[in-house]
């Protein structure tokens, strides 16, 4: 059996006037902030996204989906998330795992996080105990911990027998 893994990593500024959305879930934030981008800005599925394509050295998602292609506005991350496990599939691999943490202040992810793992698991054709998503905060530390963005770091373990 052939094994790749890869990771992956996104960061988005927190900006009035946009959705929260993360792992393909509207979330309240306390101050009415989103993220910032171009599509939807879900830095939980880039992340993953961006894993699933380093493990096979495709490249990272601004190459099939680049932030300046007028397709890609407001897009659902979750559809583009199927589009690269087709990509993966294409090419003879299978997804073993996806693991992930969000770094946030706030709002509290807990309560979400099942949800998350359950959206994101049924868009990849995968149960959702092969979904790791977990949440930390920083401290109070650097970007995500003075609240001016959100991070979200991933790994993604694929096999071909």
């Amino acid at each position: 059996m052939q094994l790749r893994i890869g990771n992956g990593y996104d960061i988005h500024r927190l900006v009035p006037g946009r959705p929260l959305i993360l792992g393909g879930q509207q979330l309240d934030h306390p101050e009415g902030l989103g993220l910032d981008g171009h599509s939807d800005a879900d830095v939980l599925v880039h992340a993953i996204m961006d894993a699933l394509l380093g493990a096979l050295s495709l490249g990272d998602i601004g190459k099939y989906f680049p932030p300046d292609d007028p397709r890609w506005k407001g897009a659902d991350s979750l559809v583009l998330l199927e589009q690269v496990v087709a990509l993966v599939a294409e090419r003879g691999w299978s997804i073993t795992n996806v693991d992930s943490v969000v770094v946030a202040e706030r709002p509290k992810l807990k309560p979400h996080i099942a949800a998350m793992r359950a959206a994101i698991a049924q868009r990849m054709g995968l149960d959702p105990d092969q979904v790791g998503v977990k949440a930390t905060t920083n401290e109070q530390l650097g970007a995500e911990g003075r609240e001016e963005g959100i991070s979200c770091h991933a790994v993604a373990l694929l096999h071909r027998p």
